[in-house]
Parts: structure tokens; sequence; C-alpha cells
């Protein structure tokens, strides 16, 4: 075997004829990657392909290859160099070849197949290429508008077109629940409805009275998951709980702390004030959710959530008050920890660990749990000083559903000043598990929303969770970038112009 290049934009000593070349728009930039400029393989008709049957046939739709020749070989290896999710590619004369330890490694070697195809023609290349991160990911918020089901799918694509493996999604929230419970049908018939939705910010206090809702059985996020698992997407589900948790007070009044009261389910955005109550009785409601919800997702992971969690309820309940008492506890307010350690807990019967938002490090975060550190770069930095396992989702470049820019031309959003630039500028810590871009949905109400607002920011979520800090540069990005925007055009990704 001849010595890898060490990246795509050192010298490597190539022999007459080639030469190192960053001219593929490839996104993310690839680890190493050699090319023969000038030469390419036409993609005849009786081109096909061969190798493991899901990942073929993820290779024949997306390269749209209906021969039954030689053409594209997928073949798995063990080859420790590359790890789970690593691959090496040739493409020559004679074809595409590629080699991986993993059937997700033959994924993404697919899908740089698909960024390189143009015109029915692939360059001549030979890449090595592996992830610098294992969690590479998007949140995609359904709570505050149920996205249809086809654009969860075409997300799902999307995510796998970038080497992005993980789509969070979160389901349930103040404003709707999305998951189907059939231990607890009202969750979807009344708390997956609201009366309303707010007109412009939600400062300005104006509403339309247009119903708005939906849900997702569990045989559709089933057939989700088996969809999303042969591109190379984990799905990890969330259910936001002691808080963020109205639509199932709608619901179920005997959740909340006043279970006299019949709450609407919340027109509003923002963060309630109502939630659940310290009852054994309602633990063991979130307990049977999180039964049903870990049979439909079999990742590892499930969130939990954990943020914003107001206290004023407990702290005026007397109930409330002898919980807190009776667990030790210095009071109503760390009621967020026990109810985040019980359900811990419960999900590690199941083989399940938990994920929860930056707000645990000072109630206690449970046992084997990751923490989403999402406040701000600091607290990303506490969580790292603290030892625990994390991803990086600070608010400051990740969270995409904010505005590009400030421009009164721009869409509306919760915020602006988050330009492009920012979020490819941001550095991980080396030891986070990895990075993910959040898109929540209180301003992202129909999919070309998303869109938009999504792309091509996301791309830059992808380079910084697959590429290695030292290898990645703005300039280079952005000319890779513009080279990589004529195959979403091809997609129909409504993606915001670069300006």
């Amino acid at each position: 075997m001849t010595e890898e290049p060490q990246s795509a934009s050192r010298s490597t000593g190539e022999s007459a004829g080639e030469s190192t070349d960053p001219t593929p728009a490839l996104v993310p930039r690839p680890h190493s990657l050699r090319v023969r400029p000038g030469e390419f393989w036409t993609v005849g008709p009786e081109a096909g392909v061969s190798g493991p049957v899901e990942v073929a046939a993820l290779a024949r739709e997306s390269l749209d290859l209906t021969g039954s020749g030689p053409g594209v070989e997928l073949s798995l290896a063990d080859d420790s160099g590359l790890g789970d999710e690593g691959y090496r590619l040739t493409v020559d004369d004679n074809g595409a070849r590629a080699v991986a330890a993993t059937a997700t490694g033959l994924v993404w070697a697919v899908q740089t197949l698909r960024q390189l195809l143009r015109e029915r023609r692939l360059p001549h290349v030979e890449i090595v290429d592996r992830p610098r991160y294992a969690w590479r990911g998007s949140l995609l918020d359904v709570a505050r508008h149920a996205h249809p089901l086809p654009f969860l799918y075409r997300y799902v694509d999307l995510l796998s077109l970038h080497k992005l493996n993980t789509l969070h999604l979160h389901l349930t929230d103040d404003q709707g629940w999305r998951f189907e419970v059939k231990r607890y049908p009202k969750l979807t018939e009344i708390g997956g409805f609201r009366t309303g939705s707010m007109v412009g910010h939600n400062r300005d206090g104006r509403r339309d009275d247009v119903p708005h809702g939906g849900s997702y059985t569990q045989a559709e996020l089933r057939d989700l998951v088996a969809y999303a698992a042969r591109r190379g997407v984990r799905i990890m589900p969330e259910i936001d709980a002691p808080g963020h948790m109205q639509a199932a007070i709608s619901a179920y009044p005997w959740l909340g702390n006043r279970p006299e009261r019949q709450l609407p389910v919340r027109v509003e955005w923002g963060v309630s004030r109502h939630v659940l109550n310290a009852r054994e009785r309602t633990v063991e409601f979130v307990r049977d959710v999180l039964d049903e919800l870990v049979d439909v997702f079999p990742f590892e992971f499930v969130h939990i959530g954990g943020d914003e969690v107001p206290a004023h309820e407990w702290l005026a309940s007397p109930e409330a008050r002898e919980r807190a008492a009776a667990e030790r506890l210095g009071g109503p307010e760390e009621l967020l920890g026990w109810w985040s350690r019980r359900l811990a807990s419960h999900l590690a019967g199941h083989g399940r660990r938990v994920a929860v938002w930056d707000e645990l490090i000072e109630q206690g975060v449970p046992e084997g749990a990751v923490i989403f550190a999402w406040q701000s770069g600091e607290r990303v930095s506490l969580a790292e000083r603290g030892g625990h396992d994390l991803v990086a989702v600070p608010k400051e470049h990740t969270y995409l559903d904010y505005a590009e820019s400030d421009a009164p031309d721009e869409p509306l959003a919760i915020g602006g000043g988050l330009p492009l630039s920012k979020v490819y500028s941001y550095r991980p810590p080396k030891s986070a598990l990895g990075v993910q871009g959040q898109l929540w949905s209180e301003y992202l109400p129909t999919p070309a929303a998303v869109e938009w607002r999504a792309f091509p920011r996301l791309a830059a979520i992808a380079e910084i969770g697959w590429t290695a800090e030292d290898e990645r540069d703005l300039t280079d990005f952005e000319r890779r970038l513009r080279g990589h925007l004529p195959l979403l055009d091809e997609l129909n990704v409504g993606y915001r112009p670069l300006r």
C-alpha cells in the first residue's frame, strides 16, 4: 500500500501527473485527498453497484445507477486505522472502490461520491477519510411546530449528505406533544393541539387564533428510525421533564401542581411556569412514557431535558416541600435534580443513558449522563472541567434558529447576529463527544423556514464535527461551499444565499 497523504492541504510528494488539489467541492473537507486533475470516470448506463445490500441500495439511489456491470464496489475490511466511520475511496478508469470497517463508513463514502458526481462524471481521486468527533448532529424541534413527516425524511437525507450522524428530535414541549403514547392517548389528542400561535415576536403579544397541531404514531417513527439508520443517522428522542410540560398537564391535569385547574396547551413561546408535581404517580407516568419511547428509538441515548424549570410552583406547594424534605434535598428547587436522577435510573434499567441540558451541572448530573452545554461557551468549559461527557452546543455558535444578521430584510427570528463565519469559527473542546446545530422552531413554522436557517450554516457544523481543527480554513471552506451549493440547488434545498 502506498503511503497515505497527511492531509488534503499538504504536499505529499506525488508522482508526475498527480497533485494535491482541493478543487473538488467536498463538505466536510476530507482528511486526505489526492486528485488527478483533468481525469474523470464517466458513469455510463451499464455501471452498477456491488457490496452490502443496504449500502449498495443507497448508492444506486444516490448515484442513479441502474446497470448491472462493474462500477461502484463497496467492501468491508478490518482496518483499525479507519475507526467506526472512516473509509478509503479510489476513483479511476475502472470505476469507484470504497473500503471501510463498517457499513456506516461505506455510507459516508457513498455520500462523498454523491458530492463528487457532476454531469455523470467522477474525478479520479484517492481519499482517506475519518471524522474528528463521534457525535455530529442537529436538533430539530417539532414540538413548537409539527413539521410534516415527509420533511423529517428529507432532513435525514440532508444530514446524511453532510456526514452528520445524529438527529436530535425534540418531540414535546409546552406548545405541543408529538409522540404517540398508547397508554396515555390524551397526550396527542389534547396535548398535540393548541388554539393558535404567536404572530411576530413573542414579546409583542399578538396571536393568530389559527389552531395548530399534529403528532407522529409510533409506527411512523419506527419507520423513520429504520430509514435513518440505513443512511448512517441515529435518532435521539427528547421528552422534556419536569419542565416544558404544559401540553402534558393540559391533557392530564393531575400531573400539575394545581390539578384542579385546567390548563390549555400553551400558545405563547417562552417558558411556562407550570411544571410536573413531585408525586410518585407522576414519576410513574413519565416512566410509562419512556418505556414506550425506548421501544421505538433504539439509540443508546434518550434526552430528558431538564432545562428552564422554574421552581415557583414547587416553592408554593406544601406537597413539593414535603417531598424535598423527605428526599433530604436543600429545598424544592432541587427537585429538578431529583427528577433527573429518577428518570436516569429508570432508563438505565433499559440499558440506556440520559442526555440532559447544562442546568443539571448545579443540580447533580445523573450517573452516566451526557451534558448538552447550551447556555454559553463558559458552560461548555464548566462541563469539561467537571469531567462530564459533553456535547458542545453553545448558543452563540450553534443555535441556527438565530438569524445570520440583524438586517431588516432577514425573516423573523428569535435573535440575530450568527453569520456563517461565526458558526465556522467554533472550536469545541477536544474532549467533547462532538457538536450539533440547534433549530428551535418557534419562528420556523414551515420546512422552507427550517431549510433557510439550517443551510448553509449546518454545512459549517458538519465540517466542525468531521474535519481536524488544523485542517480547517474559512476561506477554503467558503470556496468549497460555493462549489457545493449547485448540489443543494439540484436537491431544491431552500438555503439562504451567500452574501
